[in-house]
């Protein structure tokens, strides 16, 4: 693992869903940039100190040389530091788990997407709603064309908790989640944007398979002294005709998590909402709705591959994670059985990230240009 150390909040997630499968243990890592810092949360997650590195330059050199090397490296840092470590590894041929967003820009996304390329390891990018098994339902349905051509599509993801300039506050709880966030040099051009939205965006694609054509967004910052934006609506443009909406938004009073995504086709309508993950509401023209559940009697097999636990027990943010570690897992083992890993595994990829980070920035470029309609191509 590189970053994840005391007091991060990702990283803790990251290896609790590692484990859920049974897949992974925790070997090596680079938990913080200050070594002793490192060294204390290798000693709190019982990693035997020689595996705990100065930099990640180092870990990827020393343990591509061992003959228990790491299968895997997870890469949890703030944006800023995501590249540099997952070129490292590439080059080592030593497969790649990285948080979204992909890059800090769209010139080391571009970099990575080539290094991706000339690597013989596996790259990951843990958009971790898309192991969510109602998800994987309605991209099912959609492939199967139970909605029919889709018209209308409209994301949404709203929280509260930084409508006070948290990031001013050191020493409060969230203080070090939100000033890295808010700050351009470590998160990128979008705050809120690249933050949340590209969720939204991500699970627009995921689900219906649509190929932006072009965007018009409003980057908004409505806390004084943030540089970022916090509020963000875009319009989107499908191949195909179809029409989208994504709103995110990190100053919504009252609002937790609530990303939402509804699908309109011809046929008929889904609905999807992340705090109450286990259901999907179907909506066939003309006929009543129904209510879709979790390893129900209706549940395509590629819902049901990534649930573990019967009917009426919840099943959400850690298990979807989960879903798409134990999927790289697979992926790894095929490798190492065959020489290579076939493409029937469906979990995020370097050019999802690279998608993620062309919309964050031809996003801001509309904002910047009153919300000028802006190629996506």
């Amino acid at each position: 693992m590189i970053g994840g150390g005391q007091g991060a909040f990702i990283g803790a997630v990251h290896r609790i869903a590692s484990r859920i499968d049974d897949h992974y243990e925790l070997v090596a890592g680079v938990f913080s940039s200050d070594l002793e810092k490192s060294k204390l949360s290798a000693s709190e997650l019982r990693v035997d100190p020689s595996r705990c590195y100065s930099g990640y330059e180092e870990m990827a050199e020393k343990e591509s040389t061992r003959e228990d090397k790491v299968d895997a490296v997870a890469i949890v840092t703030p944006n800023h530091v995501h590249y540099g470590p997952a070129v490292s590894f590439l080059k080592k041929d030593i497969n790649v788990i990285c948080d979204k967003p992909l890059t800090l820009n769209l010139e080391e996304a571009v970099s990575l997407v080539k290094a991706v390329e000339s690597s013989n390891a596996i790259f990951a990018l843990t958009h971790n709603y898309t192991g969510y098994p109602m998800v994987r339902q309605a991209r099912a349905m959609i492939k199967d064309n139970k909605l029919g051509k889709i018209r209308v599509i409209q994301a949404e993801y709203a929280q509260d908790w930084l409508t006070t300039n948290l990031e001013s506050k050191e020493g409060e709880d969230g203080y070090k989640q939100a000033s890295w966030r808010t700050d351009p040099k470590r998160s990128g051009a979008g705050g809120c944007i690249g933050d949340i939205g590209t969720h939204a965006f991500n699970l627009i694609s995921f689900t219906t398979g649509l190929n932006l054509k072009e965007l018009s967004a409003e980057l908004s910052t409505f806390v004084e002294g943030r540089v970022l934006d916090d509020n963000v609506q875009v319009m989107l443009r499908y191949e195909g005709g179809a029409k989208g909406s994504i709103w995110s938004s990190q100053v919504a009073p009252g609002n937790e998590n609530g990303l939402t995504i509804r699908i309109y086709g011809e046929k008929a309508g889904l609905s999807w909402n992340q705090e109450n993950p286990n259901y999907l509401k179907f909506s066939p023209h003309g006929k009543p709705s129904v209510t879709l559940t979790r390893s129900g009697a209706e549940t395509h097999p590629d819902a049901n591959a990534v649930s573990r636990i019967p009917p009426g027990h919840p099943e959400g943010y850690l298990e979807g994670f989960a879903n798409i570690y134990s999927d790289v897992a697979n992926a790894i083992w095929e490798k190492i059985e065959t020489g290579k890993a076939t493409s029937q595994f469906i979990f995020p990829s370097v050019y999802d990230g690279l998608n993620g980070i062309k919309f964050v920035e031809k996003s801001v470029e509309s904002s910047r240009h009153n919300s000028k309609w802006i190629s996506f191509s």
